[in-house]
């Protein structure tokens, strides 16, 4: 006789158990937040066909701003002469600005080339210290301005650097003003931080028409507008330094009776030191930056030298100007870098080589180098020690023309991968996105900044994108979106694929550290000399020379974020036999993921800076109405082009840049 089978009792799900798979997608961070978006994508986008249809931007949603403004200019060129608030308050900026930085060169020119030579080294050997280092950045003083005289670039040379004391001077006294405040009141930095981002992601460009419409072209819309472009990181950089002070440091001070005052002065701003001198290389580096691209406004210089031979395509002149530019970005990079460094450092000794006497050598053999140079040599630079290279790089330049831009076994040439590159890719990305309706690009933006940030954000990218629409135009700004897409695409995978090499072969990374470094100092003017010279004046140009400029920030944040990752992550990868691969794509990248965001968000806005400039050379859109308003005096297109500019870098911003969403 057999036993009954009996069946296993059901079991019941309750309903709260039925209902959590859909609660966790719904509070899921990532998936909740894109099934939230397919549902309103198909309420949302039938109706945007229903109410709008296709096509561009349309005519009735725009407004004309470029009539004003040029009214506006007209105005000032009209009352600039008698009008108030010219007479008794701007000529007086203007005069004070223009007398500073002439007496600043006449000073520098009254030195001679000796004792300016002489100056440039001995600072820098006493600021980097008396050991190797210290040697080499005096041998890269001298190299650097050794250069500018055989380049026949030395008057050039005077005025860049007297127009860079005057701006670094001025720059840097207003930033450590305003990193007091921001680092002393919390509202204050609270009010700051936005204005200060917003600052970051404009390119240097957008900076120079507002200056020019008040000032007018010349020596003071070049000062002010490099000013406020160079002042930001030494406000940023005082504020970190003084809210970072050590607390144990500040309580003991504060228990011994000091005062507010005196624990600012003895204590918290001898902290910040290594972090303001940090500041001071930013803000120098950013001034040289725009100190060049000012030349577009009358700041003279080499900047000057570069542009007047990039409108002719005359490489061989643009590249003897380039040179200097670099050499001079490198010596004041060592010089800064090597002084901050010494921060912290045990107390020197006593003695000639040491503290205040070292600087009193240091005066003294300026002055005997004045001295022996007026009485002996003379001031000006030697003619007979000049060297013309324009000529044989031209000649370089053209046999690289006739025989590497085409015809090329296999690889084509230069100018096939220009045309090639325009005609796959920028030109169907530019007619795509141009073809997308309006309303689906402002939906897209929302989109996207809200999966990456907060409704804040979302409505920020939002109601930019919207504002370039509104100013009319909306077709250029797509070209010039496109462009950035295609140069940050490129920039990604090369830096990327850097980073991960560098960060795994640490030779590898030393080797390439001095190229880095060098690249990082170049401003935005030089990248396109070789570009120039190898691809000719075309759109693709513009975009390499974007690539190769924000390559540098990608390569050390993708290495630096590798490097980062939790080891104990790694060996328990290793010890459950997972391959080098499958360590990089499964451990290292996910857990750097915080990197590699900050990485594409800075390639966005080095990428734009260059693209923008790349109007110069071909690249069209926005960044050659702004060269055509600066040059032509048409202040209407190029205030409309720069606005337009600034909200394309706020949407890229916006969407790039993950927020800190609060939780409850």
């Amino acid at each position: 006789m057999t036993a009954a089978v009996t069946a296993p009792p059901e079991k019941t799900v309750s309903p709260a158990a039925a209902r959590r798979p859909l609660r966790d997608l719904l509070t899921h961070p990532v998936k909740g937040r894109l099934l939230l978006l397919a549902a309103l994508a198909v309420v949302l986008v039938p109706l945007g066909i229903a109410l709008w249809g296709s096509g561009s931007w349309p005519a009735a949603l725009t407004v004309d701003v470029s009539g004003p403004l040029d009214d506006a200019n007209q105005w000032v060129i009209d009352n600039r002469e008698t009008h108030p608030l010219f007479l008794y308050f701007l000529l007086h900026l203007s005069n004070t600005a223009t007398d500073a930085v002439d007496g600043v060169y006449q000073l520098l020119d009254a030195m001679g080339w000796l004792g300016v030579l002489a100056a440039g080294v001995l600072f820098a050997w006493r600021a980097a210290g008396l050991g190797r280092r210290g040697v080499k950045v005096a041998a890269t003083a001298l190299g650097a301005f050794a250069v500018c005289g055989l380049l026949g670039m030395w008057d050039a040379t005077l005025l860049t650097i007297a127009l860079m004391v005057v701006a670094v001077a001025v720059a840097a006294v207003l930033g450590v003003a305003i990193g007091l405040l921001a680092g002393l009141s919390d509202r204050f930095d609270r009010a700051l931080r936005p204005v200060l981002d917003t600052m970051q992601v404009m390119p240097a460009f957008a900076y120079l028409l507002p200056f020019v419409l008040v000032f007018g072209t010349g020596t003071p819309a070049a000062l002010f507008c490099t000013v406020i472009y160079a002042a930001p990181p030494m406000a940023r950089l005082t504020s970190l330094g003084l809210r970072g002070a050590d607390p144990g440091v500040l309580e003991a001070s504060a228990s011994l009776g000091a005062s507010g005052w005196q624990r600012l002065r003895t204590a918290r701003l001898p902290l910040a030191r290594k972090q303001m001198l940090l500041g001071l290389n930013q803000t120098i580096m950013m001034a040289l930056s725009m100190v060049v691209i000012a030349a577009l406004v009358g700041a003279g210089g080499l900047g000057e030298e570069v542009y007047s031979a990039l409108s002719t395509v005359d490489v061989g002149k643009a590249l003897a100007a380039g040179i200097p530019i670099v050499l001079i970005a490198v010596w004041l990079d060592r010089t800064t870098a090597a002084a901050g460094d010494r921060i912290g450092e045990s107390a020197p000794g006593s003695g000639l080589l040491h503290g205040r006497s070292a600087w009193a050598l240091t005066g003294a053999g300026v002055v005997a180098a004045v001295v022996a140079g007026t009485l002996a040599i003379g001031k000006a630079w030697p003619e007979a020690w000049t060297y013309e290279i324009s000529t044989p790089v031209n000649k370089a330049q053209d046999w690289i023309t006739d025989n590497l831009s085409s015809g090329v076994p296999v690889l084509g040439g230069t100018e096939v991968w220009s045309q090639n590159f325009t005609l796959w890719i920028l030109n169907p990305l530019r007619d795509g996105l141009i073809w997308l309706p309006w309303w689906s690009v402002l939906l897209l933006v929302a989109a996207i900044a809200w999966l990456v940030g907060t409704w804040g954000t979302a409505l920020t990218a939002t109601l930019a994108m919207g504002a370039i629409g509104v100013l009319g135009v909306w077709g250029k700004s797509l070209d010039t979106l496109s462009q950035v897409l295609a140069a940050l695409v490129l920039t990604l995978v090369l830096g990327v694929l850097a980073g991960v090499l560098c960060a795994r072969a640490r030779r590898l990374e030393r080797w390439l550290r001095p190229v880095l470094d060098a690249m990082q100092t170049m401003p935005q003017f030089v990248y396109l000399i070789p570009v120039v010279a190898l691809f000719g004046v075309t759109r693709a140009s513009a975009i390499i020379a974007a690539v190769v400029y924000a390559l540098p920030a990608v390569v050390r944040i993708t290495t630096q974020g590798l490097r980062e990752v939790d080891p104990a992550a790694l060996e328990a990868a290793r010890s459950m036999g997972a391959s080098t691969r499958q360590q990089l794509l499964q451990v290292q990248l996910p857990l750097a993921r915080p990197a590699l965001q900050l990485a594409v968000n800075q390639g966005v806005v080095l990428v734009l800076a260059v693209v923008v400039v790349g109007g110069l050379v071909g690249g069209g859109a926005l960044g050659y109405d702004v060269v055509k308003g600066l040059s032509r005096g048409e202040m209407g297109v190029g205030m409309t082009a720069g606005v337009a500019i600034v909200c394309l870098g706020l949407v890229l911003d916006r969407i790039t840049q993950p927020a800190v969403r609060k939780r409850n």
